[in-house]
């Protein structure tokens, strides 16, 4: 079983995530978090030995068609199916700031 982490730790953590906690919610996330890292370790210790790695519980296969050329959807059918429109564009939240850069 590991360490239950330190409130430093979980102040660290928040710091890195950018959270404002109260002491409060810094002892009950200690709490809980150490509890998720104590179920991790636990299920480490599983033996696993000739168990196939699989990328899903559920076992399926994508299908893919065909990738061919066609004629494009014509703007105004896109345009009714957009959340939001500004004239003959489709209108998305802004996600940089007026900075310039990264």
């Amino acid at each position: 079983m590991p360490e239950p982490l330190t409130t430093r730790e979980v102040e660290h953590v928040a710091k890195l995530a950018r959270l404002r906690l109260s002491e409060e919610q810094v002892e009950r996330y200690r709490t809980q978090l150490s509890d998720v890292l104590a179920h991790i370790a636990k299920l480490g210790e599983l033996d696993v030995a000739g168990v196939e790695p699989m990328a899903h519980c559920i076992e399926f296969v994508n299908r893919l068609g065909n990738d061919e050329p066609a004629p494009a959807m014509p703007l105004e059918a896109l345009l009714r199916n957009a959340p939001a429109v500004e004239g003959s564009y489709l209108a998305v939240p802004k996600v940089l700031d007026d900075g310039g850069g990264a």
